[in-house]
């Protein structure tokens, strides 16, 4: 029975100390810490024994059964649990259960009306957690505890016994893919089922897609701006709102197009390639090569080669210090050399040095990495850089910058030039300084097979009413046209035929396209309290980010002035819009 697996599930670590304390007593009471072969052991502890080993594989095999409700597929954030909701969502579920409402079957959609970072479009993001956190939903004990002293007195007891049994497993989600490019009034996830515990749903499904989109969009837009030919890499876990933050911003980065991050632990949970090279204290740390610990590298004397190129090369203006603290550097990653040339002077000195020391790797048969910029015109001294090292024939290294880079330092980087081949970005990636929030929303549109619609003085903010499936248009040339919303009951648009699309709310403003291809949008994820599908890891859904995004046209994508993508109704649903609006739209009366 599910409420028995629940039970074991929750049990699992009981049973397993008991398994381990009977173990112990089988062996400990015949002769303490002397190993002992089963066969000298009693008849009397080889039942206790036994029967310990019955427990815990039945355990077993009774959580084994339950792995798609709970298993490892547990949230990887442990704050992610029935709790992380707001209190106005349970006082409606309270309110819901004692009018014995709780139970209807309802329909919710979490969209966005408005694109972020003045763009055209969004990448949907944090499906996966999603999952996780309906996989897992529950209230435990002290959950039902605390939440009792929070509730009035007047609250019946039999609503907290409800609340300790819920579950999602008369739950569906059908939702967009992980990655998928989305845009405004577009439902990126559908959730059916009961009504108090879909309400209770609405927060946390919210946090876990909100910041993830916009991070994800973000660094969409970021990569867009750098080119595909550049390495982007997240830096900002010093500047992230906390390590919950830090570790999406990470994830949700490097799903939405950046190639690494400095964030280890984000590298050790989500298998992303985690990068670093040195700070100003490190170089600062030098006064000279008495810091050295030694002189040599493999056994040969490296600081009087290093020492010998800047001599030959004239770069006397050079600090020793800086010199010595790259040398420092070199031969402790002597296949990973990259050097922070702006801790005095980038030109007078940080890339004199670097030269020395690359040269002289190269000649201890070492590949030198490359220099990083962290200050000043990026620009020019990138191109100032790249003209020095080349001179020196080291055009394989290559040159990182960094320095509060943001898109539109992006564009005014490609504008006027440059030769960066790498960029570290942090704070104004993880943070979204352009857009703190995406707005994502969670509205009913359908309760007890009625539809549901919210009205608002501002038309934008009208919800589209009931049940519904999105397919996306595409056309001859492989590029999307439009996103049509249909009705749950309405045939599916066919590849060359004529379809009518609509505009959500200007009557006046329709055309008709004739599809090439038709992609279904919603596929259903969860069903019965499992996955119906397996969810993609994070390279799959960065992969397929990757695909989407090539077929959204050119002038939807650029920075400025984007063109608009167009999400429209089909006639059917067009009609029942306004219908529903004038039915709930309360009329004045003017005297």
């Amino acid at each position: 029975m599910p409420g028995e697996e629940l039970q074991l599930k929750r049990n699992r670590r009981t049973v397993r100390l008991e398994l381990h304390l009977c173990i112990a007593l089988a062996w400990q009471v015949s002769a303490p810490g002397v190993p002992v072969s089963l066969s000298q052991v009693s008849p009397w502890k080889k039942v206790v024994l036994s029967i310990s080993i019955v427990i815990f594989v039945d355990a077993r095999v009774g959580l084994g059964r339950m792995v798609d409700v709970a298993g490892d597929f547990a949230p990887n954030n442990a704050l992610v649990k029935g709790l992380l909701t707001d209190m106005y969502q349970l006082t409606m579920a309270y309110a819901y259960w004692n009018c014995n409402r709780h139970e209807e079957p309802a329909v919710f959609e979490a969209f966005f009306r408005k694109n972020p970072f003045k763009g055209e479009f969004t990448i949907f993001a944090g499906l996966e957690e999603v999952l996780r956190y309906v996989s897992s939903l529950r209230f435990s004990e002290n959950d039902i505890s605390y939440l009792k002293t929070a509730f009035p007195a007047t609250t019946k007891p039999e609503f907290f016994e409800w609340l300790g049994q819920i579950d999602a497993s008369q739950v569906k989600i059908y939702a967009l893919k992980e990655g998928s490019v989305a845009f405004p009034r577009v439902p990126v996830i559908r959730v059916e089922g009961p009504l108090g515990v879909a309400q209770i749903m609405e927060t946390a499904i919210l946090n876990l897609t909100n910041f993830a989109s916009l991070v994800a969009t973000n660094a969409q837009r970021m990569r867009l701006a750098a080119g595909l030919d550049k390495t982007l890499l997240e830096f900002g876990l010093r500047r992230a709102q906390g390590p919950d933050g830090a570790i999406s911003a990470s994830r949700y980065s490097y799903l939405g197009g950046f190639d690494g991050t400095s964030n280890c632990l984000a590298g050790s949970i989500f298998g992303i390639a985690i990068k670093g090279t040195q700070a100003h204290a490190f170089v600062t740390s030098f006064q000279g090569p008495e810091n050295l610990n030694t002189t040599k590298l493999d056994g040969k004397e490296f600081w009087s080669v290093v020492t010998g190129y800047r001599k030959k090369l004239g770069f006397n203006a050079s600090k020793e210090c800086e010199l010595a603290a790259f040398t420092s550097y070199a031969q402790s990653f002597p296949t990973a050399f990259l050097a922070l040339v702006d801790t005095y002077d980038t030109i007078v000195s940080g890339i004199p040095n670097y030269i020395c020391v690359a040269l002289a790797l190269k000649e201890f048969g070492y590949k030198p990495l490359g220099v990083r910029l962290d200050s000043g015109d990026l620009s020019y001294l990138s191109l100032k850089a790249r003209e020095l090292l080349n001179l020196q024939g080291l055009e394989d290294s290559i040159i990182v910058a960094s320095n509060d880079i943001n898109e539109q330092v992006l564009h005014s980087l490609e504008k006027e030039g440059h030769a960066i081949d790498s960029f570290g970005i942090g704070t104004n990636l993880v943070t979204c300084q352009a857009q703190p929030a995406l707005g994502m929303v969670y509205k009913l549109v359908e309760c007890n097979g009625v539809a549901c619609i919210k009205l608002s003085n501002e038309f934008e903010k009208v919800t589209i009413p009931g049940r519904k499936h999105v397919y996306r248009l595409f056309g001859e040339t492989g590029l999307a046209l439009c996103d049509l919303i249909v009705r749950q009951d309405e045939p599916p648009p066919e590849p060359g035929m004529r379809v009518l699309c609509q505009h959500p709310v200007n009557d006046y403003t329709r055309c008709f396209v004739r599809p090439s291809r038709v992609e279904n949008l919603h596929q259903l994820f969860f069903e019965n309290g499992k996955l119906v599908e397996p969810i993609p890891n994070l390279q799959d859904s960065r992969n397929y980010r990757a695909s989407q995004i090539e077929l959204v046209r050119a002038d939807i994508k650029r920075s400025l002035n984007p063109a608009e993508y167009k999400v429209s109704l089909s006639k059917s649903l067009h009609e029942f819009v306004k219908q529903m609006w004038s039915k709930q739209a309360p009329i004045a009366e003017v005297f």
